[in-house]
């Protein structure tokens, strides 16, 4: 009598691919759609995404090892800058006027950087497909989404659910998914799915043209010029595109007397971002010492209502940087850009063309309007180098040995 096939079963490694199923479906698919109507669903979704696939990594040991993936992460020269920027963020705590929420804002910041180191951790080192075309589900789940509450201008709780005072919260839910269009597009270009990643990008462009604002529109245009001239371009743009973003950011204090006589030609002296620059030139001119060692951690947000700055200061990342961290915050950040995009899809090159647009798309809305330490903003851009991490880690192809027929013959 024949005997039976001995089939090992491990409930526990079925419970850490369940877990890891559930995260990825929670940072891929559910919280692109709940974004567009929760103004929290980053902040709260994010950390639980993220601690399902911490847990499930604890449970198999699926994930890289940790010593040697820490030790090569802690060494980047982008995560050196970057640690300097939070040393100086807190070492500016001395002189800041608003410690309680500076504190906070700091400890904030880096309970974000932990979550960020522990997901990249916790990913796996091989990431199965199935896990990662949960992306673009997700995306254009969140694109048909968005266009339908852009073209009724209602929501599923009744009428008049986009207010004029929530338009900032599809406004954040369209910010998520230009981040996400580009990693969902390049993992559908590695595939092969060209006409797929075109059609992804196609719907999410008609959500943005539909939205309240042209920020988001602005921003997904400039990524898609990021990515053609990458596409023909792959050494020279994202050199281009690295030293120009760290030229903004050393720059900040000239950029509005440069900028300002050219705004004032085009649309008029009292034009109100024209007055925004003359307020930053004001800014600039009254306190050159402080540009050295910047205003403290807080101080560009919450100064506006106590008259520290005025109220029509630009509320851009290269006036904030510079205003609350000064020189060194500023040249420690420009560094860590600066490295972060030359080193981005470097062991993948069908990644580089997607890295380098979401990161023009990224640093455009940060100097449009966001700022710098806003915590949904700091949020999605960790998750959306999570994504561009996963999507790097699913580029492997297992080869079967070729057969070679004529040395077979001859032992024969």
């Amino acid at each position: 009598m024949p005997r039976a096939p001995i089939t090992s079963i491990d409930p526990a490694l079925d419970a850490a691919a369940l877990l890891r199923r559930i995260g990825f479906i929670g940072l891929f698919v559910v919280m692109p759609v709940a974004a567009q109507v929760a103004r929290r669903a980053v902040v709260i979704l994010a950390p639980i995404s993220i601690a399902l696939l911490v847990l499930a990594s604890a449970i198999d040991g699926k994930s890289r090892s940790v010593r040697p993936a820490s030790t090569r992460l802690l060494r980047s020269s982008a995560f050196l800058a970057g640690a300097l920027v939070i040393l100086w963020s807190a070492l500016s705590l001395i002189w800041t006027p608003f410690l309680s929420l500076a504190t906070e804002r700091l400890l904030n910041l880096v309970a974000t950087l932990l979550m960020t180191i522990g997901g990249y951790l916790a990913l796996p080192d091989r990431m199965r497909s199935a896990n990662l075309y949960l992306l673009p589900v997700g995306v254009a789940a969140a694109a048909l989404f968005a266009i339908g509450l852009g073209l009724t201008g209602q929501g599923p709780f009744g009428q008049g659910f986009l207010r004029a005072d929530e338009d900032s919260i599809l406004d954040r839910g369209l910010i998520l998914l230009i981040l996400f269009v580009w990693p969902a597009v390049s993992w559908l270009r590695s595939r092969g799915r060209n006409g797929e990643a075109l059609g992804l990008g196609l719907v999410v462009s008609v959500a943005l043209l539909i939205s309240p604002g042209p920020t988001t529109l602005v921003a997904l245009a400039i990524g898609a010029v990021a990515f053609a001239l990458t596409a023909f371009r792959p050494v020279s743009t994202p050199r281009l595109l690295a030293g120009t973003a760290a030229a903004l950011l050393v720059l900040g204090p000239v950029l509005p007397f440069l900028a300002r006589p050219i705004g004032a030609t085009l649309f008029g002296g009292r034009a109100p971002g024209v007055l925004s620059l003359k307020a930053w030139q004001t800014i600039v001119t009254s306190e050159p010492v402080r540009l050295i060692t910047g205003h403290g951690l807080e101080t560009a947000l919450r100064g506006r209502f106590v008259n520290l700055l005025p109220m029509n200061a630009p509320r851009t990342l290269l006036f904030e940087l510079w205003y609350e961290l000064g020189l060194v915050g500023a040249f420690a950040a420009a560094f860590a850009l600066h490295a972060a995009i030359r080193r981005a899809g470097r062991e993948a090159s069908v990644l580089v063309p997607g890295a380098m647009a979401a990161f023009a798309s990224a640093f455009v809305i940060a100097c449009i309007g966001v700022g710098m330490t806003v915590m949904w903003w700091l949020t999605t851009l960790a998750v959306a180098i999570l994504v561009f991490v996963a999507v790097e880690r699913g580029q492997f192809r297992t080869r079967r040995p070729k057969a070679s027929l004529l040395p077979s013959a001859l032992k024969a």
